[in-house]
């Protein structure tokens, strides 16, 4: 789950590398800008310190790993729970569907609220409010309420998940070594992701145990979340942002700030090619996280457990593919490169749709998720290197909410196709949408050549 900021911080990298040596000196959790000389003098001697950040620090990143951790296990379990809940529920497709229409409508409130919440209560509020709607959300879930009511905590808990996903990102974004400390923070939600499949499958199909019992086990580490994430930052209370923060609301204040910028995105072509991309990605992956244990256990005949097992497979492919596909990109070029991803994961899909064992669909849906990886960061890499620096983190911004909205309306879409038709629809949609992202992806100008150079030296 990469945010704006860092999305933009890391192709700002990728596109003038030589300027990362400056831009460790000025953004260290702080707007504010010291002269060289005080800076240097404020680092430790060691150069171990950049890396290994020191005390309070150090604990506020680890407890900002374990709340990803449980982000991750939330978001991913969700797909999970969509027989159960038809089953508990007697819904139809259609009617479960509307987990996915509910889930994306607490991230947009989080993007007006953390704002307002930082300045009148600093991240202790963050890390005070976000669990807290987490603890809602499970507690009600773990009372199996009535549908609609459940649907409520739904919203609720992804309000806390979008709170605490897009403050931390962004303050890890403005740290020294921010591309170090995203990785960690998303490699916890990718753990967290492939953990939660698994052990709700296994509670739920080798224990028996109805469906609300996986929310006790959420609930508890909502709660440990809690003290864990108040326990670290029990000190950042609102005047330390203030202050941390002053120099940007001077900026404000003077009218340096860029006022045009949010019309100027939308100038540009490049925006709304990304815009469509990511309403295609998204929405691609999240109608495969939302529906793979649907199909496999009613077109694959596979047990709950194996059903569960597929939607793992399918976050740890995604993890790797990120992690080891990075090199090969670098390599060939992210343009070539996002092309062979998009046709593999294609050919992938095909395997998957013309072969019915369980064991077998597994591995091909954990390598289907491989190929889509990188996907996501290319859009991003592509972005940057199209667009003016000014206009990034507007601009990407943009796009994103736009895949938070495709990743809501298409498993939605999904599920209304499969009440009609039935869920082998499932295998037409993911392979059209698919074809349909590879297709925009062609739509990207090409990027400059002496940027296009770069790509090949890094």
């Amino acid at each position: 789950m990469p945010s704006p900021n860092d999305a933009a911080r890391e192709g700002d990298r990728l596109l003038n590398p030589e300027s990362e040596s400056e831009s460790l000196t000025r953004d260290n959790d702080s707007t504010t800008y010291p002269p060289s000389s005080q800076v240097s003098a404020q680092r430790s001697p060691s150069k171990w310190t950049t890396i290994l950040p020191p005390g309070s620090l150090l604990l506020r990143i680890t407890a900002s790993m374990f709340s990803f951790v449980v982000l991750g296990t939330m978001v991913s379990t969700l797909g999970v729970m969509v027989p159960q809940f038809e089953d508990y529920y007697e819904l139809t497709d259609l009617g479960v569907s509307f987990v996915f229409l509910v889930w994306p409508v607490g991230y947009v409130a989080a993007a007006y609220l953390n704002s307002a919440v930082h300045l009148r209560f600093g991240q202790r509020g963050i890390a005070a409010l976000g669990p807290l709607f987490h603890v809602i959300f499970t507690a009600a879930a773990a009372f199996h309420p009535s549908f609609p009511v459940l649907l409520v905590a739904l919203a609720v808990g992804s309000l806390g998940t979008g709170i605490l996903d897009g403050s931390f990102c962004a303050w890890a974004g403005g740290m020294e070594n921010a591309n170090v400390v995203q990785g960690f923070l998303h490699g916890s939600f990718s753990a967290g992701a492939a953990m939660g499949p698994f052990l709700a499958g296994t509670m739920l199909s080798v224990g028996d145990l109805p469906w609300y019992t996986w929310y006790y086990v959420l609930l508890g580490a909502s709660i440990l979340e809690a003290i864990i994430l108040l326990l670290a930052f029990r000190f950042e209370d609102s005047n330390k942002y203030r202050n941390d923060h002053q120099q940007d609301r001077l900026l404000e204040t003077q009218g340096e700030t860029l006022p045009d910028a949010k019309i100027a995105i939308f100038k540009h072509s490049v925006t709304w090619i990304c815009a469509a991309y990511f309403l295609a990605y998204v929405g691609t992956e999240n109608a495969i996280s939302g529906w793979i244990v649907v199909f496999m256990q009613r077109v694959n005949h596979a047990s709950d457990y194996l059903a569960s097992l597929s939607s793992s497979g399918f976050w740890i492919g995604q993890a790797a593919g990120r992690l080891v596909l990075g090199v090969v990109t670098d390599r060939i070029g992210v343009r070539t490169a996002t092309t062979i991803y998009l046709i593999a994961a294609l050919a992938f899909e095909l395997l998957f749709a013309a072969i019915h064992v369980p064991a077998v669909s597994i591995v091909t849906i954990t390598l289907l998720g491989f190929c889509l990886g990188p996907l996501f960061p290319a859009g991003i890499v592509m972005m940057t290197r199209l667009l003016p620096r000014e206009l990034h983190v507007g601009a990407i911004s943009f796009v994103v909410l736009l895949g938070q909205i495709g990743g809501a309306l298409l498993p939605f879409a999904l599920g209304a196709l499969a009440d009609t038709l039935g869920i082998r629809v499932f295998q037409v949609v993911v392979f059209a949408q698919l074809v349909a992202t590879l297709l925009i992806w062609f739509a990207f100008p090409t990027l400059p050549r002496n940027t296009l150079r770069r790509e090949r030296l890094e």
